[in-house]
């Protein structure tokens, strides 16, 4: 199991349109290339994050690397394009591939 995760700093200003955007458009959008069997939402507690910023990890869960891959080329640039077009540098974005190596996590989507 491969997990994808991407974290995201967002003005604080912004943080309550960005998780409706995320959960109403942009997860459905992701869920529905079909490479991802479930996904996650999760807000940073600790490290505190920077003054006026709120940071997510959005994670998203695939079975295998190829899966991952064939997303990352075929549409995650249109999505992150998206995004960025919506909140440009209001909402900052790093991302990490993390190989699962114990049990499955519990499906979520």
């Amino acid at each position: 199991m491969i997990m994808y995760n991407v974290t995201v700093m967002v003005e604080e200003s912004l943080s309550n349109d960005w998780l409706d955007w995320m959960n109403q458009t942009h997860i459905p959008e992701v869920m529905a290339t079909g490479f991802f069997v479930s996904h996650r939402v999760c807000r940073l507690m600790e490290p505190t994050p920077e003054p006026g910023t709120v940071t997510y990890a959005v994670q998203y869960f695939c079975t295998d690397r190829n899966q991952l891959q064939t997303y990352l080329e075929d549409h995650a640039p249109a999505l992150r394009q998206d995004h960025h077009h919506r909140f440009g540098d209001r909402a900052q974005a790093f991302r990490t591939v993390l190989e699962i190596l114990g049990p499955a996590p519990p499906s979520m989507a």
